[in-house]
């Protein structure tokens, strides 16, 4: 479904000549067909929609480190295009948790794993990243375990 949402967003903005889309595009099936190959060497048949949200919030991490280093810089024309990428790369991700939902979600987490330690963060953070992948800030639920556990 991703994947043929993907092409069809390509299509369409080919067609109205939005290059902002067409290269955001583009980057996105770069890195899925990259993620293809990868699962090809582990014996799958392609990547998992999963590993494809995986792969997405992290070109929107990526591109949010990149505003802030330019903004730094002073080159605002610069941030804006990384943010025009970000807009369209949040298309195609579900729709992000809110902070109260991430915070339910792993007391949730604490709970079915047992963890009663900084030791079982990485429990925590299993069980979470199978459930919430494409619609949680791990960078967040990282720090809001650390003050649960800690």
């Amino acid at each position: 479904m991703l994947r043929d949402d993907l092409q069809n967003a390509l299509k369409e903005s080919m067609k109205n000549k939005d290059m902002t889309t067409v290269g955001a595009v583009r980057l996105i099936i770069a890195g899925m067909k990259e993620k293809d190959v990868d699962a090809r060497g582990k014996g799958q048949e392609k990547a998992s929609d999963s590993d494809l949200l995986a792969m997405m919030q992290n070109m929107v991490k990526q591109r949010k480190d990149s505003i802030k280093m330019y903004l730094d810089g002073n080159r605002q024309d610069l941030a804006d295009k990384e943010q025009n990428e970000i807009n369209v790369i949040e298309k195609f991700l579900p729709k992000q948790m809110s902070d109260a939902d991430i915070e339910t979600a792993i007391k949730a987490a604490i709970a079915a794993t047992g963890a009663a330690s900084m030791k079982d963060m990485g429990k925590v953070m299993g069980e979470l990243k199978a459930k919430y992948v494409g619609q949680m800030d791990f960078g967040k639920a990282n720090g809001i375990i650390k003050s649960l556990l800690g």
